[in-house]
């Protein structure tokens, strides 16, 4: 199963996810780091992602060849992350095949109703204890 972690400016929730995933399911899954830029794209690859890319090609590229994609809702919002993230970038994402686990955390102009306010730790750990498990064991 091949994910890609999708983040940009500093990388930091990224690798975050990355590192959680490592932890919980070593190297029988195939970790992209695709960050908006080479600083994000290192703290991933620092984090322990198998393969890492940067930029507005390498994301368009490399979301349809996956199977899991994982970010903040920012990915899916055009000109998010004080606009690293083009037009081009979050079509790509959202016309992907792929399933999509979004957390529901920004920085933008954007409320999402009904969502309660949770600490990051506590998402990541929701992402992948239940949300990630429910999609690795449904495809074995």
């Amino acid at each position: 199963m091949k994910i890609c972690v999708i983040d940009g400016q500093g990388g930091g929730i990224g690798a975050t996810i990355i590192k959680k995933i490592k932890e919980q399911y070593s190297e029988n899954i195939e970790i992209i780091a695709l960050g908006t830029n080479a600083i994000a794209t290192a703290q991933m690859l620092k984090a322990r992602a198998n393969r890492g890319a940067s930029g507005e090609n390498a994301i368009v590229q490399t979301v349809a060849q996956v199977d899991v994609i994982i970010g903040t809702i920012a990915i899916v919002l055009a000109h998010a992350m004080m606009g690293e993230m083009t037009p081009f970038m979050t079509e790509a994402i959202a016309s992907s095949p792929a399933k999509k686990i979004i957390i529901p955390i920004s920085q933008e102009n954007v409320k999402i109703v009904c969502t309660p306010a949770i600490p990051l730790p506590h998402l990541v750990d929701h992402l992948i204890n239940d949300e990630l498990y429910q999609i690795i064991n449904n495809n074995n």
